[in-house]
């Protein structure tokens, strides 16, 4: 069920061959998915995390691609177990990332990136201290919200409360290792290939 992904022998990993955990987080319109698109295509050795939900598939969306989709009983039942490395309740549904999908990767010596929220972000470095920490940012909120009326999928309301998250998320930056700031698009993207590849201090 998880995917599957050759070793790099040129790429650092972590001690005695273990891979290394990249954990990246940002306000929405930050450019974030643009960003992990560009350093999954750079970096075709990257295990990008794919995250378990109870919410039912969307049209188009792919088992084990997408997400891994399981029953609520499930995934409560995973909770108990500790079996999720971090996890969430949003409205109705559970969303979490399985520790065994994680450890079954680290443990081969490929890097994973986990593409997460600040709070799912605290879990996992509660879990693996040793998770290098990625924060991405627009250049100012005026830019964010420029950036979320032009991409028009949500509403003057829906912004300004995606706005009001941005700036309680923003306030966590310190609290992550890097700081990648997406105002020119290449440069962000070099800076944070770099990252993953060990080249950035």
């Amino acid at each position: 069920m998880n995917p599957k992904t050759a070793v790099d022998p040129d790429q650092p990993s972590g001690p005695a061959g273990r891979g290394r955990l990249f954990v990246v987080s940002a306000p929405s319109g930050a450019g974030k998915s643009t960003l992990c698109q560009a350093a999954r295509e750079r970096l075709p050795d990257l295990v990008y995390s794919v995250s378990t939900t109870t919410r039912p598939p969307r049209p188009g969306e792919v088992e084990g691609r997408d997400y891994f989709f399981v029953s609520p009983e499930a995934f409560r039942q995973g909770i108990a177990a500790g079996q999720w490395a971090e996890w969430a309740q949003v409205h109705d549904n559970y969303y979490g990332t399985s520790a065994d999908f994680i450890d079954s990767h680290l443990s081969a010596g490929r890097d994973v990136l986990l593409d997460i929220d600040v709070q799912g972000a605290a879990q996992i470095l509660a879990r693996y201290p040793d998770t290098e920490t990625i924060f991405i940012m627009a250049p100012s909120l005026a830019a964010l919200r420029e950036r979320l009326v032009r991409r028009g999928q949500d509403d003057a309301a829906v912004i300004e409360k995606r706005l009001r998250n941005a700036a309680a998320e923003i306030a966590r930056k310190a609290h992550y290792r890097h700081l990648v700031v997406n105002d020119d698009l290449p440069v962000a993207i070099e800076r944070f290939v770099g990252i993953l590849k060990g080249e950035v201090p």
